[in-house]
């Protein structure tokens, strides 16, 4: 008589870390931080190329 002991082998979930998801989750963080970094480079080249600062050259002030 044999014991054949048998293991069952599940692999990982690899969450994507790029998915686009709703919610206080780390893929929306992720791309809000993407988002944010955009932005910010947008109101730089806009003061950089215009000589304004970002309100004035909108009219806002």
């Amino acid at each position: 008589m044999t014991n054949v002991t048998t293991t069952k082998v599940t692999t990982p979930v690899i969450e994507d870390r790029n998915a686009w998801r709703w919610g206080f989750t780390p893929q929306a963080e992720i791309w809000n931080g993407r988002l944010a970094m955009i932005g910010f480079l947008a109101a730089v080249l806009v003061e950089l190329f215009s000589g304004q600062g970002f309100l004035h050259f909108w009219g806002i002030l």
